[in-house]
Parts: structure tokens; C-alpha cells; sequence
């Protein structure tokens, strides 16, 4: 797949500097004005959207970004005070700016999602217009945190990229049904060759300091008490992050969330299947 130019849907790759730091993105449908902003989860990078931002980019403009020290976006030179939901909010409002995007939906699958709730409620607040959480909720909770951490701070490394696929395949499973060659893309997406010519994921593993220096970041309650949008939550059966009575609570109080539970998954969905599509084009059209 192409990455330069766009061709028969293919998006582009493209890089801007926000808050002093390089962000990469992907931009799909950029013919469109209606946009969508789709922010993957902790460990990962904006090309796990790639299913999700083909399909919408038939009516949106869909802005996929790597976090900072992920894919292809700068690592930060300060991973204590910049790995952190504040910085991450600070980067996406900066990049909206840059964009001279005025309003947007926001898509987040876990970490993506608390940057689009806190930002809606804060920086951009009025800006979001509607807000789609894949397993993300204002709690997280604690032993899933330390699952994420067990692997995510000593990120795995492998002689082959054979072998590392097999290891995202087994970390990745509650992912739910994936073909091989979604697989293989989430592999050669996520893919770091080390100076000794392992490989290993693709991102900082600096970034869980921010379990160490915010150890509340991801308890988001007044945010989300302050909330004023359409929020639809997509829950995985099986999440060991977002609990049942945290997407109850979600249901309850502040923007009152519809909360869908999606069959054959855990934390999280891939979005890469027509039932997932539909849930979020039918949400968003409702706009």
C-alpha cells in the first residue's frame, strides 16, 4: 500500500510539527469536509484504523495521527512530562489548528478515546462534535493497567518478523476475528528493527512512564461529567479495561452514553468488520 499519494483510496502520509514535536498521520478521503479524527490505543499506531478510515472516507475526511513516540511520530526527548493524557491533548488540539479544522467527530479506541473525551470537555470543547469510544470509559480498570504494563514496558523483541507476528497475534487476540492479512499489516505497521537486527514494536517504551508519574490519568470522571455531545461507547464482551458497571455508570450520567457491547472481542475491537462499520457511520450520520 501506498503511503505517498493518493490512488484508488489509498490515503496519504504526512507530517506536521505541533507543540514542538513531529506528528505523523494518515489522511484519508481529504477531498471530503466533514472530518473525522481517529486516534489508536496505547501501544499501537493510527494504521490500525486503516479498515475503519477506508470505510468512512467515502463521506469524511478521516485524520489518523500516531501518538508521540509511536510509529512515525517523534519520540519525545522529555518522556516524564510528555507521555501523559495532558501532552496528548495538547498535541491534538495543536493539530486541528495546524489543520484549520474548525469541527470534527472524534474516533478513540482506548488511550485515543480518553484524548477525545478529555479534549472535548476541555481544549476542544464545542469542537467535537460527536465522540465514538472503542472500549475506552472514564475508568480504567487497575488490573488491566497492569496487563498493558506487563508487556507494553518491556516490549518483546524477536530475530524474525515472523516470529513477532505470532506474538501480536497472542497479545492481540481479544482483537477479535482478523484474516492474515490484516494480521500481517498490523505487523509490518508496528515494526522496529533494533541496532542488533531484532525487531520489536514500534513505539517508545518510555511512553508507561505515565503510569508512574500520572497514576490517575485514566480516571476521568469530572471530564465526563462535563461532557455535552453524543457519546456511543463500543464494548468489548469480554473487556478486561472498561468493566460492565463503569459502562453502566457511563450509561447513567454526564452525556449518557449509548453503550453497545460487541460479541467476540475484549479490549478492543479492531473496527474491521461491516457490523462495526455500521454502528459508527450510523452513529456519526446521525449528526
Amino acid at each position: 500500500m501506498s503511503l505517498t499519494e493518493p490512488s484508488s483510496g489509498m490515503p496519504l502520509s504526512r507530517y506536521l510539527v505541533c507543540e514542538g514535536r513531529e506528528l505523523h498521520y494518515t489522511e484519508w478521503g481529504a477531498q471530503h469536509a466533514e472530518v473525522v479524527v481517529a486516534w489508536h490505543g496505547l501501544a499501537r499506531t493510527g494504521r490500525d484504523m486503516d479498515d475503519i478510515a477506508a470505510h468512512l472516507a467515502q463521506r469524511y475526511r478521516v485524520i489518523c495521527p500516531d501518538t508521540i513516540g509511536r510509529g512515525l511520530s517523534q519520540w519525545s526527548p522529555q518522556p516524564e512530562r510528555e507521555y501523559c493524557l495532558a501532552f496528548y491533548v495538547r498535541l491534538a488540539t495543536a493539530l486541528l489548528d495546524r489543520l484549520g479544522i474548525a469541527h470534527c467527530h472524534w474516533l478513540g479506541t482506548s488511550m485515543g478515546g480518553a484524548i477525545g473525551m478529555v479534549a472535548a470537555a476541555t481544549t476542544l470543547r464545542g469542537r467535537v462534535r460527536r465522540l465514538v469510544l472503542n472500549d475506552s470509559g472514564p475508568e480504567t480498570a487497575a488490573a488491566a493497567i497492569e496487563r498493558i504494563r506487563g508487556y507494553a514496558g518491556n516490549p518483546a523483541t524477536f530475530a524474525t518478523v515472523t516470529e513477532l507476528e505470532a506474538y501480536f497475534r497472542s497479545v492481540y487476540q481479544p482483537y477479535g476475528a482478523m484474516s492474515d492479512a490484516q494480521w500481517r499489516r498490523l505487523t509490518e505497521t508496528s515494526t522496529r528493527r533494533l541496532p542488533d537486527g531484532r525487531v520489536t514494536p514500534h513505539y517508545d517504551p518510555a511512553m508507561v512512564m505515565q503510569f508512574t508519574h500520572y497514576a490517575d490519568d485514566y480516571q476521568r470522571w469530572n471530564e465526563w461529567d462535563r461532557l455535552s455531545l453524543p457519546v456511543l461507547c463500543l464494548r468489548g464482551e469480554r473487556s478486561d479495561l472498561l468493566l460492565p458497571d463503569t459502562a453502566e455508570q457511563m450509561r447513567r450520567r454526564g452525556p449518557q452514553a449509548v453503550v453497545v457491547e460487541i460479541k467476540g472481542c475484549g479490549h478492543a475491537p479492531a473496527l474491521n468488520t461491516p457490523e462495526q462499520f455500521a454502528l459508527i457511520e450510523g452513529f456519526l450520520g446521525a449528526a
